[in-house]
């Protein structure tokens, strides 16, 4: 029986962990800023943990069965709790106080059971051996979910698939120490009804995990999901509604089929045809093609080079049939070369190789992992691999609802060493108004004819997009740096009282 238990210590920590990662992944895919929600999510769970165990001291009489009962709750509320929060982001208002009344509760069960457990044990074994043992197979189960997490079962699982198999997890282990204690009362034989019941009804909901996050989603995102999957770096979403199609990232849309030509044609023709011999292309993030297509469109290019994290992501544009139309088959030209990789690390390993264009498409800076793309350490390496003679654009969010984020931008790519800095914008009807950041060492001199096949770019066009009216225009800001990371403050400010307001 010891040995059970103990090993139940290992149980305890995995899942406990696996319930807190899963809840800390889902607030910062819902509602942007991942080291906030984490640092949020994480705190709330400790302090519920301490709340929980500090209530032990009440509990007497049969703690076998009070752990063995509690074992079935913690497996029952953390396994349904990825599942209820993303069906509850779609109807309430105020998911917050939902997210942290889940996390408390989950924290409570969580940080009652060592405790229990300690009390179980204590005639098995003097108490330092029983401590040293039982935090041993706590710290062990930790370190195994904390491996598992991103590199196995967010990829393979998902979620709430993840949250639903732990819960399984947590119940059988209370089902083998109800059968090892061989009590026959009528209060285990209640605690045991109950556990079937929820080890059952665990069981469907992961077997459901695809219609309730299709439910959930359903909620959020207008028209039929055709394309869903949670990679190890975010989630992607393809929605159709009639002839419109949407790619959303971690619930941001992308773009939409409808009117993507105007972002993606304002993104590369300006830039690509001021520089006279664009032979050598790189393109940042865009792994969905878009950006490569019309680069393709010019013929002095010889090569593209596109660098892009998500693996799944350049995947589905590169053999999904509905998707390569889009894109024009980008991803199968023959000029074209897809490397999957952090274009941090890339430009990093690469200082030598240079190039004669420069496209950073990378989503918003919501977070830190995408705001470090945007900050001087980053800008500088784009400024050693670009020709001298070439150009870089990024894609930089809106200058209408996000003005400091917007100017932050520009304000940085000038405190990386480029001389010439061209701000310029373009109202995208699924976006709003919409802003791009050129940078240079020579001046930028706007383009008298482009290629043929364009539906949006022309010479009056362009000439329209440098010109910012008062309430876009240039504003002082931080610089974004590493150490201080101030676009991503200035974005979360910025986006949360425009979408209020």
């Amino acid at each position: 029986m010891a040995l059970l238990f103990l090993c139940s210590a290992f149980v305890i920590s995995t899942c406990g962990l696996v319930y807190e990662l899963v809840n800390g992944a889902l607030a910062s895919y819902l509602l942007g800023d991942s080291v906030t929600q984490f640092s949020t999510v994480i705190g709330v769970y400790l302090f519920a943990m301490g709340i929980g165990s500090y209530l032990t001291r009440y509990m007497r009489g049969h703690l076998a069965l009070t752990f063995v009962g509690i074992e079935v709750l913690v497996g029952v509320v953390g396994g349904f709790s990825s599942a209820l929060l993303f069906v509850l982001f779609a109807h309430v208002v105020h998911f917050r106080i939902a997210l942290y009344v889940v996390v408390s509760i989950t924290g409570m069960l969580v940080g009652a059971e060592i405790p229990l457990l300690l009390r179980i044990l204590q005639d098995q074994f003097e108490f330092k051996e029983l401590v040293a043992k039982v935090f041993t197979f706590d710290y062990v189960g930790a370190l195994l979910a904390s491996i598992l997490f991103p590199l196995l079962l967010v990829p393979h699982l998902g979620m709430i698939r993840t949250s639903f198999l732990f819960g399984i997890l947590n119940v059988i282990v209370a089902l083998a120490a109800i059968h090892i204690l061989g009590q026959k009362s009528k209060a285990y034989q209640i605690v045991r009804g109950t556990a079937i019941i929820a080890l059952l009804s665990l069981v469907i909901g992961f077997l459901a995990s695809d219609r309730l996050e299709a439910f959930g989603e359903a909620g959020v995102f207008p028209g039929r999901t055709i394309f869903a999957k949670t990679t190890r770096y975010q989630r992607i979403l393809i929605t159709r509604q009639e002839n419109d199609v949407r790619l959303f990232l971690n619930t941001h849309l992308q773009f939409s089929s409808r009117d993507e030509y105007r972002y993606h044609e304002s993104l590369i023709h300006p830039g690509l045809n001021s520089v006279a011999q664009p032979e050598k292309v790189l393109v940042l993030g865009g792994g969905d093609g878009m950006a490569v297509r019309e680069i393709l469109k010019n013929p002095k290019v010889k090569s593209v080079t596109l660098v892009d994290l998500d693996q799944e992501m350049t995947r589905i544009f590169t053999h999904v049939d509905f998707l390569t139309t889009l894109n024009h088959h980008a991803f199968n030209n023959s000029k074209v070369k897809v490397i999957n990789d952090d274009a941090f690390v890339w430009l990093k390993a690469n200082p030598t190789e240079k190039f004669d264009f420069i496209v950073l498409d990378f989503p918003d800076p919501a977070n830190y992992s995408i705001g470090k793309l945007y900050t001087t350490t980053f800008f500088k390496l784009l400024h050693q691999a670009l020709n001298e003679s070439g150009r870089v654009v990024i894609q930089s969010t809106s200058p209408l609802a996000a003005r400091k984020s917007y100017w932050c931008v520009a304000h940085t790519l000038t405190a990386a060493g480029f001389t010439h800095i061209v701000p310029y914008h373009v109202y995208v009807p699924s976006f709003g108004e919409w802003g791009f950041v050129m940078g240079s060492e020579k001046p930028f001199q706007a383009p008298e004819q482009y290629v043929d096949g364009l539906k949006f770019i022309t010479p009056l066009t362009v000439a329209s997009m440098l010109n910012f009216p008062s309430d876009m225009s240039d504003v002082p800001t931080d610089i974004n740096r590493l150490n201080n990371q101030a676009l991503v403050r200035y974005y979360e400010t910025e986006w949360s009282e425009f979408l209020v307001n």
